[in-house]
């Protein structure tokens, strides 16, 4: 009669995460050192460091729940910081990004995955895995140091700002920083791909480039990318048109998923990138008619959707973090994820903005507030799911180190770092 089911714990859990997503925004104070994910990591960290805790799904031989997850919640985050711009299009949108997307993500893949295998003793497959995982900000724990919503005034004269799930908070200021870090880490989201693919190939083939680069270029950079691209912005105008008329009506939770799975799913069916597919769907609605009352509605209901889904996989990460995922963690390896978190990241950001019109402060913060999360998470589930990687345990010690090194180091941080920065002045 009072026989336990582990699908109905589940079941449960879920509906008080998801219960807990809904009321802590308003309860963590900004001047508190626990954020909103850092409180969801410990959440996982209490509950499965009990003795009669369930055993969690393996990292390696059951990953596919764990892709499918960490998808959703990135392609919803893609579709919020698409709406957010309100000139997606306008080259003061974009030239800072791209110097962080031109050159600091590939010397971040570069650098991590030459300090995977020199430091960490991973294969070279594995650690161009590793250096494609961890290239990306994070959409969904950053706020993607972003904008504000469309309801709220944009402009030329803005101030960088993190989400406040990260600690940091909005004000105005003479910058188009957030603008600029809204695009990247929309952007780089999708540049991951090739990448990761990149590492799959040489898992599969070798790392001799005659057995790889062509078609790696023809087919998972250039063909891929562009598709993806094309799509997005065909399924964002149609989407725009048909709905953002005044004789038409919608339900904005569905419209949100349609502008997020639409998109989505038509480029996956092309063999492109998804990713990309979403962002740019979201941009070019957000383009056609800034001021429809469906902007805003449509963005509060992805951000929200979002919020659950953070809730859940930080859940799992602080779940996972005491379940013994770290346990196999060497010096070489904490070596590797503390280097990535305050060298790196950092490094390579300041060497893409030399020149630029920022000031060395708002250079700085660019540069050291990269953080990463629930996109790593999925990259390195996808490399998994189609590849046995040797190295995979290792490969999820060091990005799940990585992840909760970046949320509590930046999360406990910001607000006095940003007390300091009064860029205003």
């Amino acid at each position: 009669m009072f026989s336990i089911d582990l699908y109905d714990i589940g079941l449960l859990l879920a509906g008080l995460i998801i219960f807990i997503a809904s009321l802590l925004p308003g309860l963590v104070s900004e001047k508190r050192l626990i954020t909103v994910p850092i409180f969801y990591m410990g959440l996982g960290v209490l509950v499965f460091i009990l003795p009669w805790a369930p055993l969690l799904p393996d990292l390696v031989d059951d990953v596919a729940w764990l892709k499918r997850v960490a998808e959703l919640g990135v392609i919803l985050s893609l579709t919020s910081a698409g709406l957010k711009l309100n000139s997606p299009f306008a080259w003061a949108s974009w030239r800072i990004s791209w110097r962080l997307l031109v050159l600091t993500m590939p010397l971040t893949v570069a650098a991590s995955a030459w300090l995977g295998w020199w430091a960490a003793g991973l294969l070279p497959a594995s650690a161009i895995l590793l250096g494609a995982v961890i290239s990306p900000t994070d959409p969904v724990l950053a706020g993607d140091v972003e904008v504000r919503a469309p309801d709220e005034p944009q402009g030329p004269k803005t101030r960088l700002v993190l989400n406040t799930e990260a600690g940091i908070h909005n004000e105005p200021e003479r910058s188009k920083t957030r603008l600029a870090l809204t695009t990247e880490a929309g952007i780089n989201d999708s540049l991951a791909f090739p990448f990761t693919n990149l590492a799959i190939a040489v898992a599969l083939v070798g790392l001799a480039p005659s057995g790889w680069v062509a078609g790696w270029l023809a087919v998972d950079v250039f063909y891929k990318l562009t598709v993806g691209a094309v799509i997005g912005a065909s399924c964002g105008y149609l989407i725009a048109k048909i709905i953002l008329s005044k004789f038409m009506t919608a339900m904005t939770g569905v419209l949100a998923l349609s502008l997020t799975l639409v998109p989505y799913g038509f480029a996956e069916l092309a063999s492109s990138y998804g990713f990309i597919a979403v962002f740019v769907a979201a941009c070019v609605f957000r383009h056609y008619e800034r001021n429809h009352q469906y902007q805003q509605l449509v963005h509060d209901f992805a951000e929200q959707t979002v919020r659950v889904l953070v809730a859940v996989l930080m859940f799992f990460v602080g779940a996972y973090g005491s379940s013994g995922a770290l346990n196999m963690m060497t010096p070489g390896m904490w070596g590797v994820a503390l280097a990535i978190v305050f060298l790196i990241r950092p490094l390579t950001s300041m060497l893409a903005l030399v020149g630029s019109d920022l000031s060395r402060k708002q250079r700085w913060a660019i540069s050291f507030f990269g953080i990463r999360g629930i996109g790593s998470v999925y990259y390195l589930a996808y490399g998994l799911f189609h590849v046995d990687f040797p190295d995979a345990r290792a490969l999820w010690s060091i990005v799940l180190a990585v992840i909760i090194i970046s949320i509590v180091i930046h999360g406990i941080s910001a607000p006095s770092v940003m007390k300091r920065l009064d860029l205003g002045r």
